[in-house]
């Protein structure tokens, strides 16, 4: 078995007990951005992932939920973020940058800017991550959307003068929370079958995926009891003060409640009347 994580310190509180070696987990992880993992899990090379919110619904068919398992926010979330140089009604027209790292963002902000902001920007995809942030001023753009370990660097830089939380944005827009990540795994017999380690697994492989399913919430149990040790290794592998990164890990959903799910259908629903994702179903994976 290979389960799938984001490299990102938001993914702290799920993993770090896993990764101390207080929580065992029957499976190799393997660590990636969103959309790597995205993709790793579609053509079968993951047989459990964390993954974008969007990426579920792209292609449900293929994949069951693990319950009570996210990346949400009710509120502001911090890194997933427009930085700006002008208010976000007068971006009609202008170049906005956009990351490929994570869809779910990039459609939530589409959705932001028609359904809201009621502008039109020009989206262009780029890279954002950390390393590449000095690299934007050679990009002629008015607004940029950074995700991620990134967009909590860069909103400490003061760099441009407005700043949008998409997660905040989203609460107030329609009075729910927002699920940018979940967790899944590929459907064994009755997926698609994209891939070998898709194929023929049965009662067996479900046990397997249970199983790590019940490793991920025990981990999530220590993490959020140990949030101020997080924090701390947050700090040091980002070079973000301390105090930023607990605000930030103690702001986060790591459930997936019904309020949740509703936010969540929500979302897919706007997509799916833009014929971004068809239309579906969440289908979660049985733990009795």
């Amino acid at each position: 078995m290979r389960l799938g994580r984001i490299g990102y310190i938001n993914c702290f509180p799920v993993y770090g007990a896993i990764d101390r070696g207080i929580v065992p987990v029957e499976a190799d992880l393997v660590t990636g951005t969103p959309s790597e993992l995205n993709g790793l899990l579609a053509v079968g090379e993951l047989d459990v992932s964390v993954i974008s919110a969007v990426e579920y619904a792209r292609d449900a068919e293929s994949y069951v939920l693990l319950p009570d398992l996210a990346v949400s926010c009710d509120g502001p979330v911090r890194s997933v973020a427009l930085f700006s140089k002008r208010p976000t009604e007068e971006l009609d027209g202008e170049t906005v940058l956009v990351s490929a790292s994570s869809r779910t963002s990039v459609h939530l902000l589409e959705l932001l800017c028609k359904d809201v902001w009621k502008v039109a920007p020009h989206f262009v995809e780029a890279r954002t991550e950390a390393a590449d942030l000095d690299a934007l001023t050679e990009l002629p753009h008015e607004a940029v959307l950074v995700i991620g370990d990134a967009a909590l660097l860069l909103a400490a830089q003061n760099v441009y003068r407005y700043r949008y939380d998409l997660g905040d944005e989203w609460k107030q827009w329609t009075g729910l929370p927002f699920v940018f990540a979940v967790w899944a795994a590929r459907r064994g017999k009755g997926g698609k079958g994209k891939g070998e380690r898709g194929k023929g697994k049965g009662n067996r492989f479900e046990t397997s995926v249970r199983r790590i399913h019940e490793s991920l919430i025990a981990s999530r149990s220590w993490g959020l009891d140990h949030l101020p040790e997080l924090a701390n290794a947050a700090a040091a592998h980002t070079g973000l003060p301390v105090d930023v990164c607990s605000e930030y890990l103690g702001g986060l959903n790591y459930d997936l409640s019904y309020g949740h799910i509703e936010g969540l259908t929500s979302f897919f629903r706007r997509l799916s009347n833009r014929g971004i994702v068809p239309q579906g179903t969440l289908r979660f994976l049985s733990v009795a």
